[in-house]
């Protein structure tokens, strides 16, 4: 399986498991921007968690090359656009 159905796999087919565990992936996204805005006293929303944990995940494989670095971005970025497109 090549990196981007493994994404589409963790972004659109797991969903429900992660949900169970770790609550709507999109409503958490929300609360760490209003946690990160009560923390900086700067006005962030989902879209900015998102795109930070896409830079995260390319900053890694600046250091390293690990496939899941490359995975996880693409992921963030497929849940990224599943979140706009909502």
């Amino acid at each position: 399986m090549n990196i981007l159905e493994k994404a589409n796999e963790i972004v659109n087919l797991r969903s429900e498991e992660k949900e169970r565990m770790y609550g709507p992936f999109e409503e958490g996204m929300e609360r760490a921007a209003q946690i990160l805005s009560g923390m900086t006293g700067i006005e962030l929303d989902a879209t900015f968690m998102y795109n930070a944990m896409i830079a995260i995940k390319l900053s890694r494989e600046s250091y390293a090359h690990k496939e899941d670095n490359l995975l996880d971005a693409v992921a963030y970025m497929g849940a990224l656009n599943n979140y706009k497109s909502k």
